[in-house]
């Protein structure tokens, strides 16, 4: 009798523990990874901007990540290294090769042609979920 409780009661225990374990990982992950927008621009037909990994780990498939662009209230998603306009890249500043603590990563759009005068916004999404934003003005 108390080994037919056992054998119904503990996969549940084992099981209820794993989805502990799993979310326990996932709030870790995104407590621990960070973003922060240090600083972006324009030059013709690109816009820059520098963001820098202020978390206490590395960001891993940065490819993956999402990049919003745009007018204010007009913005849209930019494909990575699609081969077609607007486009993104990246370059990890300091000739790093992972995108570790205190590591300043570039992104680059690429578009179709320069930013007329206004309002813009940038944001980019880990893949993760964390993110950082920012509007800033062309003259």
């Amino acid at each position: 009798m108390s080994l037919a409780i056992f054998n119904g009661i503990y996969p549940a225990i084992n099981n209820s523990a794993s989805a502990i374990n799993s979310a326990t990982e996932k709030v870790s992950d995104r407590i621990e990874a960070r973003i922060d927008i240090i600083q972006t621009a324009r030059e013709g037909n690109h816009v820059y901007a520098w963001v820098k990994n202020v978390g206490s780990q590395k960001i891993v498939d940065l490819s993956r990540s999402d990049i919003f662009f745009g007018p204010d209230n007009n913005f849209y998603h930019v494909a990575y290294n699609a081969g077609s306009i607007p486009s993104w890249s990246y370059d990890l500043e300091g000739g790093f090769t992972s995108w570790d603590q205190a590591v300043t990563c570039k992104i680059t759009i690429t578009l179709d042609s320069p930013l007329p005068s206004g309002n813009y916004m940038f944001k980019m999404v880990i893949p993760n979920g964390i993110y950082d934003e920012t509007s800033f003005s062309v003259n």
